[in-house]
């Protein structure tokens, strides 16, 4: 099975670990009325047992993207990952409820990879591959 075009990765630093059971969600935006900024839910997921997310949207130029209208294009683009609950199951306090990202796809022919590294009083992101 093919991958999306934009997948993550979450891992817990504090543990050395993958963070399973972590929610994404992919959220478009677009300038409202009065330049108000506005994100819309566009896809979401759920981190796997190695933390990672790569189906949160079908492949690339798929007849699934099409029919379910994902094609990524060109644009900004905010993911949000939902960490309080992953550490409330392993008994910890997070200061950081969501992690919100936005990032800007120049290029929507290429694979877009956000890993989160996450602890439950810091974060850090980076552009994977």
């Amino acid at each position: 099975m093919s991958k999306g075009p934009i997948t993550c990765h979450v891992l817990d630093i504090s543990l050395g670990r993958p963070a399973e059971g972590v929610e994404v969600n992919i959220q478009t935006y677009h300038k409202g009325q009065r330049n108000v900024d506005i994100f819309s839910p566009f896809a979401h997921g759920v981190t796997d047992a190695d933390g990672r997310c790569l189906n949160m949207l079908p492949p690339r130029g798929s007849d699934e993207a099409r029919l379910q209208n994902k094609q990524v294009d060109a644009g900004t683009y905010k993911i949000v990952f939902k960490p309080k609950e992953y550490f409330e199951k392993t008994g910890r306090k997070c200061f950081y409820p969501w992690v919100e990202i936005t990032f800007e796809i120049e290029n929507p022919e290429e694979h877009y990879h956000i890993p989160l590294l996450i602890s439950p009083y810091s974060f850090t992101t980076y552009r994977g591959s």
